[in-house]
């Protein structure tokens, strides 16, 4: 039997374990599911016999390196800022390693170790990142492969909820972690190359510039740009390209509304309000307005955002309970963001009976025998239930593949990487196709970035 140690068994981790329990037979697998929580690996083993749940502390050093010097792969589902510790061991007992997460500057300097080791350090196999980067990089290398020039590369990701649970005016609920929707886009500014000009959005202007995309069978979505569309650049060879964009997703009317809520200073998070356990909902909306002797709360804020009654915009605000003054906020020494967090995460959770949607959108623009020509790509997933989510499916499926690639001895080349080689990307997106993680990919007039092809 071969070894695969998972740590971290939360909600991105049901489809993951579920593959790999699949094909433990075949494949001969035994999984030991450790997360600090043992109810929580037990729940995800199943009463598999081929999975054995334990508690694992990773700050208990000697625990932790007695579990991965037992493995013959390990797979961290972890945060991103524990990956390297779980790595560092890995180095000292040979063992290959997976995360679905983002290369973080010191899992970088690993590399020339990974590599004198002969170790696969695979990561950012998961959706956004991953699934992006596979199926980006097959059109691209397509499109090279028949003597195409690239000159516009746009990608679109967005965790949404699927049509027959969207119950709500801002057309959202959380699939994922509620903390990094409320902080999205901050920390930086949002760059990107548009037609050869350099592009910066700060992010008090972030959510007031969206492009418009249409989903075959799914209607209009809006995208925001991510705070650095430019970073994949030479990682994909397109350090030529006119224009790199990358983008989140959301339903037309969520970024102004939204908007609304960052210029109200809703999202901030550097600093913590007076008394927060005692407030009501209606007196952090009011924290954020001027004083007045007669107006309401509710006028107040009417006339600082210039919403007018019947915008559909302040019944979205109604909606999330925002001048209600029985609700308390409950939370000591909170910040802005973390106040909103609470309040959303009541408004937006997925119901028991509620399903979730994962849509991606690739746009590849280049020139052939003289000709501008573009491909589309699009991607809409749909989770099953609460466990199986669209989230949790292609998070976790593509790390499980992966997994199970290294281990066979089919991805071969070593070194902390990403899914853009083909050895890699080819297999796997194969292999989503049956779980129903499918690209349509049509030819159509190129247009661009800009929709009239002018200006700059």
């Amino acid at each position: 039997m071969r070894t695969i140690l998972i740590i971290g068994a939360g909600r991105s981790a049901s489809s993951l374990i579920k593959y790999l329990l699949n094909k433990a037979e075949t494949e001969r697998l035994h999984l030991t599911i450790a997360d600090l929580s043992l109810e929580l690996a037990q729940k995800k083993t199943n009463n598999h016999p081929n999975a054995t749940p334990i508690q694992l502390d990773i700050a208990n050093i000697e625990e932790r390196q007695q579990q991965i010097q037992k493995a013959d792969i390990v797979i961290s589902m972890l945060p991103a800022h524990l990956h390297v510790e779980i790595a560092e061991d890995c180095i000292i007992f040979k063992k290959h390693m997976v995360t679905a997460s983002y290369i973080s500057p010191k899992m970088q300097e690993l590399d020339a170790q990974a590599k004198e080791n002969g170790l696969i350090f695979m990561n950012e196999i998961g959706l956004d990142p991953g699934i992006d980067h596979m199926s980006a990089m097959k059109v691209i290398d397509e499109i090279r492969g028949k003597g195409g020039k690239m000159i516009q590369f746009e990608s679109f990701c967005g965790g949404l909820v699927a049509p027959e649970s969207d119950t709500n005016l801002w057309n959202y609920k959380f699939s994922w972690n509620p903390r990094n929707v409320v902080l999205a886009g901050q920390g930086g500014v949002s760059k990107f190359i548009q037609e050869g000009k350099y592009k910066y959005i700060p992010y008090n202007k972030l959510f007031r510039r969206t492009e418009f995309l249409e989903v075959e069978g799914f209607g209009r979505f809006e995208g925001y740009a991510n705070r650095d569309s430019l970073k994949y650049r030479s990682i994909y060879g397109l350090d030529n390209i006119l224009t790199m964009y990358r983008g989140t997703l959301r339903r037309v009317g969520f970024s102004k509304a939204w908007d609304m809520l960052v210029q109200l200073g809703m999202t901030d998070d550097v600093y913590t309000m007076e008394n927060s356990e005692n407030m009501s909902y209606r007196d952090f909306t009011n924290s954020f307005l001027a004083y007045h002797p007669t107006d309401t709360v509710e006028l107040k804020l009417r006339h600082y955002l210039k919403i007018d009654q019947d915008d559909v915009i302040w019944d979205k605000f109604m909606e999330l309970d925002l001048f209600d003054s029985s609700k308390k906020i409950e939370l000591k020494n909170a910040t802005p963001a973390q106040i909103l967090e609470k309040i959303l995460a009541e408004k937006w959770a997925l119901q028991a009976n509620d399903k979730d949607m994962i849509v991606m959108y690739h746009k590849f623009g280049y020139e052939f025998n003289g000709q501008q020509k573009q491909i589309d790509s699009t991607m809409v997933c749909l989770g099953d239930d609460q466990i199986y989510t669209a989230m949790a499916k292609t998070v976790g499926l593509p790390v499980a593949m992966a997994t199970l690639q290294i281990l066979n001895g089919n991805i071969k080349t070593p070194g902390v990487q990403l899914p853009i080689k083909k050895e890699v990307y080819e297999p796997i997106l194969n292999e989503l196709e049956t779980f129903g993680v499918i690209f349509i990919e049509k030819e159509v007039p190129y247009m661009g970035y800009n929709p009239n092809n002018v200006g700059s």
